[in-house]
Order: C-alpha cells, then sequence, then structure tokens
C-alpha cells in the first residue's frame, strides 16, 4: 500500500510541476549512443546507496540509453573503490544515467530514484553504512535543481515517510567511473550472495512497480 500511496502523491506532483515549467532539459549529442542514427540526450546522476543496486535498475527503463557506475561529490581525484571505502574521500556511490529525453523525463527518473530506495536515512542503505552510500542528487542545470528540490519538498508535506527526507541536492562537479568489474554487476554477477540477496529482490519490486516504464514488459 505503501508503494501505490507513493506512485498517487508523485503523479500529482508531476503535474503541478510540469504545468510550472517551461524550458525543455539541456541536451546535447550523442550520436556513438545509436549507432549511425544521433539522439538528443541529457544526463541525471544519482546516489541511492550501493551503485550495484541503482544501476540494475535504472538500465531496464525504456529511454535510458547509458547508465555507468562511479564516483561524485568527492575532493580525491580519480579516486579507487577502496579509497571511496575508506571513507575518506567525500565521494558518494553513483551512477551517470544518460537518456532520451523524449522516451523518458527527468521527472519519471526522480520518481524512480525517490521510490527505489530510503531517502531518510543519512549515510545509509540497509546493511551498507557510510557516507558513500548516502541519498543524493547531483543536478545538471537549475531546472533539475528546482524539480528536485521540489519534489523533496513537496514529498515531506505529503508524509511518505515517517521520517525526514535527508536526500542531499547539490551541483555536479565531478565524476568518475568506478572500475570495469563494477559497470552492468548485476547482470555480470547475479550469483553472488550480494546480487542474490540484495540486488535481486529490488530489482524484482522495481520491476512490478514500473513495468510499463521497462524496455521489455514483464
Amino acid at each position: 500500500m505503501k508503494v501505490l500511496y507513493l506512485l498517487a502523491v508523485f503523479m500529482i506532483l508531476a503535474v503541478c510541476i510540469s504545468s510550472c515549467s517551461q524550458n525543455q532539459p539541456k541536451t546535447y549529442l550523442m550520436s556513438e549512443l545509436n549507432g549511425s542514427n544521433p539522439v538528443n540526450t541529457d544526463t541525471a546522476t544519482f546516489g541511492t546507496g550501493c551503485f550495484w543496486c541503482t544501476e540494475a535498475v535504472f538500465q531496464q527503463l525504456k529511454g535510458v540509453l547509458k547508465v555507468t557506475s562511479g564516483y561524485s561529490g568527492g575532493h580525491v581525484a580519480n579516486p579507487t573503490y577502496e579509497q571511496v571505502c575508506a571513507k575518506n574521500t567525500g565521494h558518494a556511490e553513483v551512477i551517470r544515467v544518460v537518456y532520451d529525453p523524449s522516451q523518458i523525463s527527468y521527472d519519471e527518473l526522480l520518481e524512480v530514484f525517490w521510490q527505489t530506495h530510503d531517502p531518510t536515512t543519512l549515510n545509509r542503505q540497509g546493511n551498507d553504512v557510510g557516507p558513500q552510500y548516502r541519498s543524493v542528487i547531483f543536478y545538471h542545470s537549475e531546472e533539475q535543481k528546482q524539480k528536485a528540490e521540489h519534489y523533496k519538498a513537496e514529498l515531506d508535506k505529503s508524509g511518505s515517510w515517517k521520517d525526514p527526507i535527508v536526500t542531499a541536492i547539490e551541483p555536479i562537479k565531478n565524476f568518475y567511473s568506478a572500475e570495469d568489474y563494477h559497470q552492468n554487476y548485476y547482470n555480470n554477477n547475479g550469483n553472488q550472495p550480494y546480487c542474490y540477496f540484495v540486488v535481486r529482490p529490488k530489482v524484482e519490486k522495481f520491476e512490478k512497480v514500473f513495468k510499463n516504464k521497462l524496455r521489455v514488459h514483464q
């Protein structure tokens, strides 16, 4: 019931904010993502805890062209996974999402963001604890900032969660791709214990709630 309640709240908020915004998402050309047929794309960067989980969710969405796991928001250049896990680089585990705004909007990406993790736990998602697992939206434009702040404020007012939302909303200042073995992790390591017991249930729940937004209907 909580998921259905969140969906209803988010639909109302989406209608309100879309009627207030007249600007189109900033786009750039990424012809290499679609062979010889260039497409206009935009970029979003989200942190919702372990990037293995986040990547597995967002890469299934229709209109999402590429998902890259990486590190953002810290002060160390080109950090390694071990450095980030040591909790002294300032980075969060994030995904960079390149998407086609004609197929999926930033508002829809935010809807998935809010509903696929707990935005009320500071520096923690489940058993993953540390600043690298913080809930964060790194915005790429003023419009993204305004939408993220609007949804956060309205969701807080709605009482969707019993505790206040602690998601940080910050300008993107850096992004460093994670090591190759982190990319497409769930698809490549589905039988690994963390994937099987942590990522898989999250993905299965996501597929049920957002089946109309998936690349292939489940």
